[in-house]
């Protein structure tokens, strides 16, 4: 089964051939190659082959194992979210507001459970009520007006990013949270969403292992569920959803929803990493995840897409993020590195969609 769909165009039956006409098999017929290079997360994987080669022979400390631990880490906090925003693109929607989100749950669950000497959980629950209602938020704001999502999230992201700092400073009285490190249940916290462990003598992070999960189970949601046709079909062309009885507004807003919830997992990440939280971070990593999904072969106009493509873009952030300063490069060439990969992903689906509707 192709781990990438798409909204499928409506086919006609061509008429036969008349006597005096001939078909050209090369118009009906593909190679095998053709078709397996016309599946986006293909060419990702190819292409993020390609740059660990270039990168282990021009930086050989991309070699050793602790070094290719720390670029599996670095893709792996990009990739947890990039995997909602990626099902929230095929649904035809975009959230600007992922970044700012993340620092918004880890500064609730710190200052919190801080400021009122509250179990870390407390903090920790109210902070993922708090990222699902910001979901739920955007995803009832768009329902409910038909504003571009464009326009929805990044009317969020200006409000966030505001009430991230102002609180903060109120709270505080600082830009950054004070240090959690020994409230009540922090220990337990921390094993679960940055604690880490060791194979092969190689400190490998957990949040690896949480991204693989998370992966693997948006694959399963997006091939095997009724909710996964309900995404590439909202994403498709929303009013036939809706006339062949998908419930849209439910699909679209869930989605949102999942991006909160990624939002979520990630500050918690953060917090719990770092012990402390500056209000001011997160801004501009909403479109480092939303490249990372369309470098993984999810079409901008939505309806296209998979869990699979995300998650070698991720690498391939990573990759390049650390290769760079393992090179010993000046790191300001990630931002030229970011915009070559992205244009090319953008030309690679163009040809993708092109070849698909000549199929």
């Amino acid at each position: 089964m192709s781990m990438t769909r798409q909204a499928e165009p409506a086919v006609t039956t061509p008429p036969a051939p008349g006597p005096g006409r001939q078909t050209d098999g090369r118009t009906s017929r593909r190679s095998p190659a053709l078709r397996l290079l016309a599946r986006p997360e293909v060419g990702v994987l190819l292409g993020a082959l390609a740059v660990l080669v270039f990168f282990l022979v021009t930086a050989p400390p991309v070699r050793d194992g602790s070094s290719m631990a720390n670029i599996l880490y670095q893709s792996s906090t990009i990739g947890i979210m990039a995997l909602p925003v990626a099902l929230l693109m095929i649904g035809g929607e975009f959230d600007l507001s992922a970044g700012v989100a993340v620092i918004t749950s880890a500064l609730t669950a710190s200052m919190l459970s801080y400021q009122l000497t509250m179990n870390i959980w407390v903090g920790v629950i109210v902070a993922l009520a708090v990222s699902l209602g910001i979901g739920l938020f955007n995803g009832w704001l768009l329902v409910k007006t038909g504003l571009p999502s464009f326009l929805v999230t990044l009317g969020t992201f200006l409000i966030l990013q505001g009430v991230n700092l102002a609180v903060t400073k109120l709270v505080t009285g600082n830009v950054a949270t004070d240090d959690i490190s020994d409230m009540e249940g922090f220990a337990q916290a921390k094993a679960i969403f940055a604690s880490s462990f060791d194979i092969g003598g190689v400190n490998v992070k957990i949040t690896v292992v949480w991204w693989l999960v998370f992966a693997a189970l948006a694959t399963w949601v997006l091939l095997r569920t009724k909710y996964g046709n309900w995404i590439f079909a909202v994403g498709g062309n929303k009013e036939s959803a809706r006339a062949v009885g998908v419930p849209v507004t439910f699909t679209k807003i869930s989605l949102f929803m999942l991006v909160g919830f990624g939002a979520w997992f990630v500050g918690m990440h953060q917090l719990f990493s770092f012990n402390t939280v500056q209000s001011g971070e997160g801004v501009g990593q909403e479109l480092i995840y939303i490249a990372a999904a369309v470098i993984g072969g999810c079409l901008l106009t939505g309806g296209a897409g998979s869990a699979i493509g995300p998650v070698f873009g991720a690498f391939m952030f990573g990759l390049v993020q650390q290769g760079i300063v393992y090179a010993g490069w000046n790191p300001d060439w990630f931002k030229a590195f970011l915009g070559v990969m992205l244009l090319g992903a953008v030309l690679i689906n163009l040809w993708v969609q092109r070849t698909a509707t000549r199929r």
